[in-house]
């Protein structure tokens, strides 16, 4: 969590850490069974997790985020802890989950995970975001990866892992046995603000992009085979909004620098409408869906909009492909509709659907 704020998600609320959950950290944190893949690191007494209850507690107190507790919306039942933290050196951010036994195999871990992530790319310190994990801990490393993040390598000496920062790659073993295999290192996509026009390579890299989600079905203003040539045309268009300080576009690169999501906000010509700005073109790498790329971009769109003084965003929808309910969940709401206003096919009409949130925290409908 990066602020005081709860996050929820379908099934959970997570709230900061209290004084209070003591007995859920100390239980968590002391069981041999929840290390099955570690067991050295498990806390040897009760004493040793309060001490790193201590740690946590201070993190909040110092840096204003941390570690949450995952309560169950219906019966308020806290579930576990999740969140992320300083490292060592404040050189990067770390990614950590964990749930009590009886919850196992329910699919928490990912859906907290995947709110975390996005919840610090929006909000958190614009450090790189890593997750550490077992070599043979599969549920461990797919939970991370269902949440954006993509694994790296492993943590063994002398190891230069992309984008992350040396001094993470030397700790994240420090307290392994010398014999057992160094942990792998995951790594979340960077945001990247393009406020010009792109240089060749991006251009390029962009254009497979938009080309690779027409082709597998994404409404992003062309059928599936549209031409290269008139897809670089569309993104000429934007480039000269760009030329002309009306747009910016914000890029995702994972680890590798491979552009996996892209979308643009754009300005009105008005001056009254100076507040306000209408994404457009979101898209993710159609072979990476299932990854939370769509709910990653947008966080950092939001996050790009705020520091550009943007109260109010605005996108439009193609009806009949479910999109308008992933908006839904990000706070949007359906704020006009022309039935039957996109012409897919002859004999396809879908609705033309404008959504709608406030970024400022104020209520968008009273």
């Amino acid at each position: 969590m990066t602020s005081g704020r709860t996050l929820l998600t379908d099934r959970l609320r997570l709230r900061p850490l209290r004084e209070a959950d003591r007995d859920l950290w100390v239980r968590l944190h002391t069981d041999p069974a929840q290390y099955p893949f570690a067991p050295w690191a498990v806390a040897p007494d009760a004493g040793a997790a309060e001490g790193k209850l201590a740690l946590a507690l201070e993190h909040w107190r110092r840096h204003g985020f941390g570690y949450g507790v995952a309560e169950d919306r219906g019966s308020g039942e806290a579930l576990g802890v999740a969140g992320v933290i300083h490292g060592r050196e404040r050189a990067h951010l770390n990614l950590y989950y964990r749930f009590d036994r009886p919850h196992h195999g329910r699919g928490l871990g990912p859906e907290v995970a995947r709110a975390v992530v996005a919840d610090t790319v929006e909000h958190g310190p614009a450090l790189p975001l890593t997750a550490t994990a077992r070599p043979d801990h599969r549920a461990s490393i797919r939970t991370a990866e269902r949440a954006g993040l993509t694994v790296v390598g492993a943590a063994e000496p002398g190891a230069v892992l992309p984008g992350v920062p040396p001094e993470v790659v030397g700790r994240a073993r420090a307290a392994d046995p010398a014999h057992v295999p160094g942990p792998v290192v995951l790594l979340a996509p960077r945001p990247h603000v393009h406020s010009a026009p792109f240089d060749p390579p991006t251009r390029e890299a962009v254009l497979d992009l938009w080309c690779a989600t027409n082709d597998s079905g994404g409404a992003v203003g062309f059928l599936p085979g549209a031409p290269r040539d008139r897809v670089s045309q569309a993104l000429a268009a934007h480039e000269e909004q760009m030329a002309a300080g009306r747009a910016v576009a914000v890029l995702l690169r994972d680890p590798a620098g491979t552009v996996v999501a892209l979308a643009w906000w754009v300005a009105g010509p008005n001056p009254l409408l100076g507040h306000r700005r209408t994404a457009y073109r979101v898209m993710t790498d159609p072979g990476r869906r299932g990854r939370n790329l769509g709910r990653l971009l947008m966080a950092a769109m939001h996050r790009v909009a705020r520091e550009d003084g943007v109260e109010v965003a605005e996108l439009g929808v193609r009806g009949g492909t479910g999109v308008d309910a992933f908006y839904a969940g990000l706070g949007y709401e359906e704020v006009g509709r022309l039935p039957g206003g996109i012409r897919v096919a002859d004999g396809d009409e879908r609705d033309d659907i404008w959504m709608a949130r406030r970024l400022d925290g104020r209520p968008l409908l009273s």
